[in-house]
């Protein structure tokens, strides 16, 4: 899939674990892990505003487009 979610490097940044991440966010730590793991088919637009909000960040510096 061209569409590459770094979600890892950002939680990295902020040291953050997957579980801390989890309960700020109230979702499930197996959906977030999905995300993570880079096999996520899709992304709401309301969780990805979440994401931005709890790790400080912008879309961009969770999503990268890389040519297959």
């Amino acid at each position: 899939m061209p569409i590459i979610v770094n979600l890892d490097v950002m939680m990295a940044k902020r040291k953050m674990s997957l579980s801390e991440l989890s309960e700020k966010m109230d979702i499930t730590l197996a959906n977030l892990s999905i995300l993570k793991n880079n096999k996520a088919r899709a992304i709401r637009f309301s969780t990805l505003e979440r994401l931005c909000q709890i790790l400080n960040c912008q879309p961009s510096d969770l999503l990268e487009y890389k040519e297959s």
